[in-house]
Formats: C-alpha cells, sequence, structure tokens
C-alpha cells in the first residue's frame, strides 16, 4: 500500500532532509511550508501521516495541530527544538501521536513514522497480532472491527493511538501494565519513548470516556506501577 506523509516545516534543509529518507523508504512525499498551507494539504490530501514542525509563519505546529484535530484523526508526529517538558506535554494534549526534539536522528525518526503507520492500520492485523478489546464495558461499547467507540450510544471520537490504548487495556481487563510496556505494545517502540507520552494520552482519554476524570472508573492507576483497565 503506497502510504502518503505530509511534512509541514518552514526549514527548506530539513524538508528536504527529511523527504529524502521517506522517499528511500517508499513513502509519497507532500510538503507545506507554513501552517496555514500545512491545515490545507492536510484537509486535501489526506495524508496518512503528518510530521509537524511547531514554529512557523503564519500558524505555529500547535494551531495547526489543534485544526486537523477537529476533523481528522490522521496521525501527528511534531517535530520541535524546544526540549522543555510544557511544549512536548502541550503538542500531546492538542492531539499529537508523538514528538521528536530536534536535532533528530534519520535513524530515529524513520522508526517513529513507521510505528505511528503501523499502528494506523491495524484494521488489518489478525486477532492473533492484536487483542481483540471488543465488548460492553458498562456505558461503553468498543467494537474494533469498526473502530469505534460508543458511550450511552454515542459515538466517542477519539485518535488511532487513543483507541489503540483503550483497546489493549479493555482486552486485558485488570492487568496492571507499566509505561515501559504500553509504549512498546501500543505505541510501537522500545527506547525511543518518553513515558510521559502515556500520561498524557491516557489522560485524554480518560476527559473523553469518564463521566469524572479526576474519579476514573474505567482507567486506573495503580500507584508506582501503572495502568489497568476495570469496570
Amino acid at each position: 500500500m503506497d502510504r502518503k506523509i505530509l511534512i509541514v516545516d518552514d526549514e527548506k534543509n530539513i524538508v528536504d532532509i527529511i523527504a529524502f529518507n521517506l522517499k528511500k523508504e517508499g513513502y509519497t512525499v507532500i510538503t507545506a511550508a507554513d501552517g496555514e498551507e500545512g491545515v490545507q494539504k492536510a484537509m486535501e490530501e489526506n495524508p496518512d501521516l503528518i510530521l509537524l514542525d511547531i514554529m512557523m509563519p503564519k500558524m505555529d505546529g500547535y494551531e495547526v495541530c489543534k485544526k486537523i484535530r477537529e476533523k481528522k484523526n490522521t496521525p501527528i508526529i511534531m517535530l520541535t527544538a524546544r526540549a522543555e517538558e510544557l511544549d512536548k506535554v502541550l503538542g500531546l494534549e492538542l492531539g499529537a501521536d508523538d514528538y521528536v526534539t530536534k536535532p533528530f536522528g534519520v535513524r530515529e525518526l524513520m522508526a517513529r513514522v513507521k510505528a505511528n503507520l503501523r499502528k494506523s492500520v491495524v484494521r488489518e492485523e489478525t486477532p492473533e497480532q492484536a487483542p481483540a478489546g471488543k465488548g460492553n464495558f458498562g456505558k461503553l461499547d468498543i467494537n474494533p472491527d469498526r473502530y469505534e467507540v460508543r458511550k450511552d450510544g454515542r459515538i466517542i471520537d477519539l485518535t488511532v493511538r487513543e483507541f489503540e490504548l483503550l483497546k489493549y487495556l479493555s482486552a486485558q481487563k485488570g492487568q496492571v501494565f507499566s509505561r515501559e510496556t504500553l509504549l512498546e505494545k501500543v505505541w510501537g517502540y522500545e527506547y525511543f519513548g518518553d513515558v510521559r507520552t502515556v500520561d498524557v494520552t491516557i489522560r485524554r482519554l480518560r476527559e473523553k470516556i469518564e463521566d469524572d476524570p479526576g474519579k476514573p472508573v474505567y482507567i486506573l492507576t495503580k500507584r508506582g506501577v501503572g495502568y489497568y483497565f476495570d469496570c
């Protein structure tokens, strides 16, 4: 399957390097040089994944991410020269699936791209490759075949990563998983990830599926260990 990747970045030398390596891997590449063009191409071109810089003219990456998330659940990897934790967390809170801090190695970036694309085609996986996670849990109805979650009959809009995390935890109800294990099993990589990515995604999920995110009943925390699904 031909996979299309959108690069949104105003630094031409960075774009050229990324595009060259993506094309070597067989991906189709489209580019945008500012935030407004990035939003437009995300809507018109329907890419399979978006690499999104933060500091850009006309519209920064945070605003671009927010606008894209209002319409689409395309996997987004944010590219940022900022190393501060708050900057990373903000991107994840706005709906980014992952981030890479500049300067980054090509090998690391390609690993992130492959991992996020792999999770975006989970519907093609066999039951042996991924737990089903199908069933009714209180007010929640999880249907992996339709890639759909409903609460009280109403569809809950989840990103690919949020859905995968919920499916994985619910398929193994009551089992506690460390953040590192969830990075490996859900995000698809072991040593490139930051465990804060898991924490932020859990928080986003709770805000969408819990009646009171401050007092969750579905995704619970085992202090000092990790997270588990219960109902």
